[in-house]
């Protein structure tokens, strides 16, 4: 079995991918311990079709120690590719961090896909702090909900942000 230590982000790539590539500078400007991968960058797949480029992505998902969702204003209207990551995440069991790009530090009922609602994970604003504060702290903090058989929306609060400089 392969060490699972890389972080799947998902998110709506017509609309959000700039917020994606700024987590990627992220990375290399503040030597955070993020390893992403792209699920949008599939040169390495050479049949286009839905069912070579799932097949591609399941791959990835082996290697996935926790699920990221950018949620901006179209994500939750995505079923393609978007819900269907979420769906191989919940069938996986891979912690999830849901990334509201509004700005908001806990669930958002207007933005939020409707498969992650109710669904056991970390729902934050979009900053490295606390984006790096969760991948470190959340994964361990879902195994122990999971085992109490917790679900649903998880936010951190108030403090942890002004800890955090936030």
């Amino acid at each position: 079995m392969s060490y699972k230590n890389k972080v799947y982000v998902s998110m709506d790539a017509d609309n959000d991918l700039r917020y994606y590539y700024l987590m990627k500078a992220w990375k290399q400007n503040d030597n955070t311990d993020f390893n992403f991968y792209d699920a949008h960058d599939l040169n390495n797949i050479y049949d286009k079709s839905e069912e070579s480029i799932k097949a591609g992505l399941q791959e990835r998902f082996r290697n996935t120690k926790v699920f990221v969702l950018l949620v901006g204003d179209h994500t939750k209207y995505l079923y393609k590719y978007v819900r269907w990551e979420i769906e191989q995440a919940i069938k996986r069991d891979i912690p999830c961090i849901v990334v509201n790009l509004n700005g908001k530090r806990s669930m958002d009922e207007d933005k939020c896909p409707a498969l992650m609602r109710d669904h056991l994970a970390m729902h934050i604003s979009f900053n490295s702090k606390i984006l790096q504060y969760a991948l470190e702290n959340w994964p361990s903090s879902y195994e122990q909900y999971t085992k109490e058989g917790k679900s649903g929306a998880y936010y951190y609060k108030d403090n942890v942000y002004r800890e955090l400089g936030l």
